[in-house]
């Protein structure tokens, strides 16, 4: 609380300023600390509305949990954790003749000495702090009709249950519904997924989730280091320098030597259009097409492409969306390379997503700039699980890791420079795209641009 009027959130070395409100408003704020009900600002009175504002601007920032608390003893019987920043908690409408059950993406597990409910679908995940309540939730692992759960404390376990299915966490069935099994999840494109993949896909990426993510160091005052090369196994040793020549027969071996991470572009003569599309052509471009017989009686002809880069099964799932920053000959925007007629197709996107998405790889490669070129690569997962089962999503991150070392050794040879990123926002992705993060959402990334030289002093 500032003596001007203003009001800023802190976390850690991390101020946002939340903007100046009335001494009623900063009065009832002190309450945050312990909890306001929802209620208490829902009018249409000048300081509601004041609260409601503030109250809206710290949720943005994910700085707001919610809280459902007993009334006899005000214990919190459940507290909800946004793990988006545009999470706000709404409710479904039930009644007692609705069937509900549980999504099968949804899973209940220890986190320190909480219980947690959550899902890859949800905006946010669930602290359970009844054990009564986690016992109807583990009920609901098959279909119920609303009136036939337990009656005890039927209004609030109603409020609970509508808040989950609007998480989709819980299904609501209709009548022609089923059995709730996999197929039955609201999205067909979602039978396509085993569990396991789906959760390692948002919680291994940014955008639906508020884990820390990156160069955390987590364990570095409980472990040390492992070392950099493994210690040599006891036994003995074949010594191969005598077999293999300190002289490379092609230009291959050296080009292995001098790939390496750029991550300091030279703006003043930034890559051109000609470059990107001779990087394109090597890396990523489309060589063949052919189609095959039904891997079964009564199924259907696949069809395949041959690129530069291995992939599994000749699945070629993966998709290169470039946000263009500083491209000689190129406009700045987003664009999607079809590999098929080796041309880039331009997308919509604002410049503040743009810039969101620049950014955010600048503090992830932890470089001076912004790249030239980010090459976000998507996935269409179902190109993959269509087939694969248990190991689709792990295929898919095989391919990423296969295409990024083709981009390295392509920029090295051309004299470009090049950075693989660890992180992406799948969720600011899925809105410049408008692509569901289940259907086609970022596995990798790649910074793009010509070096800076750096100048060695005489």
């Amino acid at each position: 609380m500032q003596p001007d009027g203003n009001i800023a959130a802190a976390l850690g070395d991390y101020f946002v300023n939340l903007g100046q409100f009335s001494d009623g408003a900063i009065d009832r704020a002190r309450h945050l600390s312990t909890g306001l009900p929802l209620a208490s600002f829902a009018g249409k009175s000048k300081l509601a509305r004041e609260i409601d504002a503030l109250v809206h601007r710290l949720a943005r920032q994910g700085l707001l949990e919610y809280r459902l608390s007993s009334s006899r003893n005000g214990l919190d019987l459940v507290v909800i954790e946004p793990q988006v920043p545009d999470y706000w908690p709404r409710r479904a409408k039930l009644g007692s003749r609705d069937t509900v059950v549980l999504s099968r993406f949804a899973y209940l597990r220890r986190r320190g000495n909480e219980m947690v409910l959550e899902s890859p679908r949800a905006g946010a995940l669930f602290r359970i702090g009844d054990p009564a309540i986690a016992a109807t939730l583990a009920a609901l692992s098959q279909p119920q009709k609303i009136g036939k759960l337990n009656q005890k404390a039927l209004s609030f376990n109603l409020l609970l249950l509508e808040l989950l299915v609007e998480s989709q966490i819980l299904l609501k069935l209709d009548a022609k519904g089923g059995d709730g099994l996999r197929v039955n999840e609201g999205d067909g494109n979602l039978v396509l997924w085993d569990f396991h993949d789906l959760v390692f896909h948002t919680r291994s990426t940014e955008g639906r989730q508020a884990n820390p993510v990156g160069a955390a160091f987590a364990y570095a005052s409980v472990v040390p280091p492992p070392p950099a090369v493994r210690p040599p196994w006891p036994g003995s040793k074949i010594d191969l320098h005598k077999f293999s020549s300190s002289v490379p027969s092609s230009l291959f071996p050296k080009l292995l030597r001098e790939r390496h991470s750029t991550r300091d572009f030279d703006d003043q003569h930034p890559v051109t259009l000609c470059e990107l599309a001779q990087f394109l052509d090597t890396t990523a471009r489309v060589v063949s097409e052919w189609t095959s017989e039904p891997y079964f009686s009564g199924g259907p002809e696949v069809t395949y492409s041959t690129r530069p880069y291995p992939s599994a099964g000749s699945a070629y799932e993966l998709e290169l969306y470039l946000a263009v920053s500083n491209c000689e000959g190129l406009a700045r925007g987003l664009y999607h390379y079809d590999a098929g007629g080796h041309a880039l197709v331009a997308i919509s996107a604002s410049a503040q997503q743009l810039q969101a998405l620049s950014v955010a790889a600048q503090f992830a490669m932890d470089a001076p700039g912004q790249p030239q070129i980010l090459i976000t690569i998507a996935a269409r997962f179902g190109r993959v699980s269509w087939k694969y089962s248990s190991i689709a999503y792990s295929l898919i991150l095989k391919d990423v890791g296969s295409l990024i070392q083709t981009f390295y050794l392509a920029a090295t040879d051309m004299g470009l420079g090049g950075c693989a990123i660890g992180t992406t926002d799948i969720d600011l992705f899925a809105k410049m795209t408008e692509l569901e993060l289940h259907i086609e959402g970022p596995v990798g990334q790649f910074a793009l641009g010509r070096g800076r030289k750096v100048e060695i002093p005489s």
